[in-house]
């Protein structure tokens, strides 16, 4: 029987599916996704400051052999320490590695850290698991605590430990989950014995975790597929797909459809672009020149590094601009900050300088970058009133796309630029990301938080450059949007 990690429980609670072929079959996944490496990293980090709530525990040495990891916690625990780190425990087949563990007269105290700002229901079944296997193990636990990081907290010089994690009393859910917990590994232990569970695609492949089988067990799904639909929620989806609707043509006559989803459909069957002109003109009647093509790249740390910085929250570290003049001139500027300081004033600082002071701001999804700059304006109160002016003039360009006025038959269910621009400019080099290094947001948020830990001045050029490419091909993508949309509305639809 292999032995249950506490990590191995939660994703079996999940899925039994899931567990079983990570076990059985793991060379369906070639390696980790780079978004999971990096949550795994910020999982670390967070432990790590985490453990300075406690001071001067000992560290097991974490290793492959759990057998050396156990034996030294108990080594500690039969001399007398009293805060252990990584606290290791192995019993009937069951494996944990506690966060940290404190001695006390009424018992032993088991925090389990983690790097989320609240406490979500895998995170107790977590922890009441680790609790199970230490009962069974012959250790007394008095408190069962979750610690995670306070999203409230703002940094102001040192780092406050006390005040950038939050330790809450989990204790009375734990014990409450005791039964479940046992009859749960029980059951996973038993279906692990057996062969491949027979479970369907559901709601459980993204709740908690998006499960990293999800490509195996969906391919008999056509696409594009119900699942493909714009806006339907998850639940809807699931249902439809339960009771054997997998194509457009499949569903139902009396199922209500949006207006964009029926749009989808019948651009779908058409192959042809719908498109409405009055839409579009009004859309464009809005747009005053110069008008400013504007997108914002951005960045989280788990751990604030700068000053007025919470958890989590959205850095702003670059931004492209397109300005088109009314002569038909074209201006590009960018701001990159350079991942060891904090960028948020320099970027604002040029930002206002680069963007004309009058005109149309296009960004494309406008509540991101219109939210930001009133970050920016909170962070700075004497650039607030010049930054907060600049929101009054945002336009857009999800609007015509949203609204009806285009719908392309390969955007499938979606109107986000990595759609709408490979649908409007079939194998345009000019606009393919696919050519670049660094292809979307997520890829260039985790290049730039790391970009302070490479000491290489050309590696962290190179990385800096591709960085550039990036951004400039998202505004350079909406000015190409918006001169196709001119092309139409004056009558030319190829």
């Amino acid at each position: 029987m292999t032995t249950l990690s506490k990590s191995q429980f939660i994703q079996g609670l999940q899925c039994d599916k899931s567990l079983w072929l990570s076990i059985n079959n793991p060379s369906l996944i070639a390696s980790l996704k780079t978004e999971k490496k990096s949550t795994l990293k910020t999982g670390v980090d967070v432990g790590e400051y985490a453990q300075q709530l406690f001071p001067n525990g000992v560290k097991i040495d974490h290793s492959f052999n759990t057998r050396l990891m156990t034996d030294q916690t108990k080594a500690l625990i039969d001399n007398g320490e009293d805060i252990i780190y990584e606290a290791s425990f192995e019993v009937d087949d069951l494996f944990i590695m506690a966060d940290i563990l404190r001695r006390t007269p009424d018992g032993w105290e088991i925090y389990e850290v983690k790097s989320s700002t609240h406490i979500e229901e895998y995170q107790l079944n977590d922890l009441a698991f680790q609790y199970y296997v230490l009962s069974k193990y012959g250790i007394k636990i008095s408190k069962a605590y979750i610690v995670h990081l306070n999203g409230k907290y703002v940094r102001q010089g040192e780092l406050d430990i006390d005040k950038l994690f939050t330790i809450e009393d989990v204790t009375d859910e734990i014990k409450e989950k005791q039964e479940f917990i046992a009859y749960s590994q029980k059951h996973i232990k038993d279906m692990l014995k057996n062969k491949e569970p027979d479970i369907e695609i559901g709601l459980q492949c993204s709740d908690p975790f998006d499960c990293e089988y999800m490509e195996y067990c969906s391919k008999g799904i056509p696409f594009p597929s119900i699942f493909n639909l714009y806006r339907m929620t998850k639940k809807k989806k699931f249902e439809l797909y339960s009771q054997g609707v997998l194509e457009y043509k499949d569903l139902p006559v009396e199922i209500k459809l949006t207006p964009n989803q029926q749009l989808q459909i019948d651009t779908y069957i058409s192959q042809k672009p719908h498109i409405d002109i009055e839409i579009i003109k009004n859309f464009l009647d809005e747009i005053k020149y110069p008008i400013s093509f504007f997108d914002f790249e951005t960045y989280q740390d788990a751990i604030p590094r700068f000053d007025n910085q919470k958890p989590y929250q959205q850095i702003p570290f670059q931004y492209s601009l397109h300005i088109v003049y009314e002569d038909g001139r074209m201006e590009h500027a960018e701001f990159l900050g350079d991942g060891d300081n904090d960028p948020r004033r320099a970027l604002s600082e040029k930002m206002l300088n680069d963007i004309p002071n009058n005109g149309s701001i296009i960004a494309f999804n406008q509540s991101f970058e219109i939210t930001r700059i009133k970050e920016l304006a909170n962070t700075f109160d004497d650039l607030r009133d010049d930054l907060l002016v600049l929101n009054d003039r945002f336009i857009d360009l999800l609007v015509p796309f949203r609204k009806g006025g285009y719908h392309h038959p390969d955007f499938h269910g979606s109107f986000s630029i990595k759609s709408v621009l490979p649908a409007m400019f079939k194998n345009d080099p000019e606009l393919d990301y696919k050519r670049l290094s660094i292809q979307n947001g997520g890829m260039a948020m985790d290049t730039y938080a790391n970009l302070y830990l490479i000491e290489d001045i050309n590696e962290k050029e190179s990385i800096r450059q591709q960085l550039l490419a990036y951004c400039y091909l998202d505004t350079l993508a909406m000015v190409r949007i918006w001169e196709k949309l001119l092309q139409i509305s004056d009558g030319n639809n190829q």
